[in-house]
């Protein structure tokens, strides 16, 4: 039973890797991983150009656990618009002059990785 959620720790931290090396490769600067508050977690933030990116990422390995996407649901893109705030009121010399939510998908098949963007998820 304790070997599952090692198992999907792990392949969470891999897919986050994954995510910031995709993102890093298309012009982000990553800032910060897994930013914490007693809301909740963001798991990146990173600027594109002026725009502060918060971003969720999922990942699924195998055919069978259908798209990562699919695990972004409607309160997870409303408790992330609620650390959105929260973020700024921790850290409260930054300033953007725009936000935005992203979601990262990060699909493992094998020795296969996918990786795909939705800027904008609202």
């Amino acid at each position: 039973m304790e070997r599952t959620p090692l198992r999907n720790s792990s392949l969470g931290r891999f897919g986050e890797d994954r995510a910031v090396e995709w993102l890093e490769d298309h012009g982000f600067r990553v800032v910060e991983r897994n930013w914490r508050c007693p809301r909740g977690e963001v798991d990146i933030i990173a600027w594109q150009s002026c725009t502060l990116v918060f971003i969720e990422v999922k990942t699924r390995s195998g055919i069978s656990t259908g798209h990562p996407f699919e695990a972004i649901t409607a309160s997870k893109v409303a408790r992330m618009r609620r650390l959105v705030p929260a973020s700024f009121d921790e850290h409260p010399e930054v300033s953007a002059r725009a936000i935005r939510i992203d979601a990262v998908a990060v699909h493992v098949d094998a020795d296969r990785v996918g990786v795909d963007h939705i800027a904008g998820v609202l």
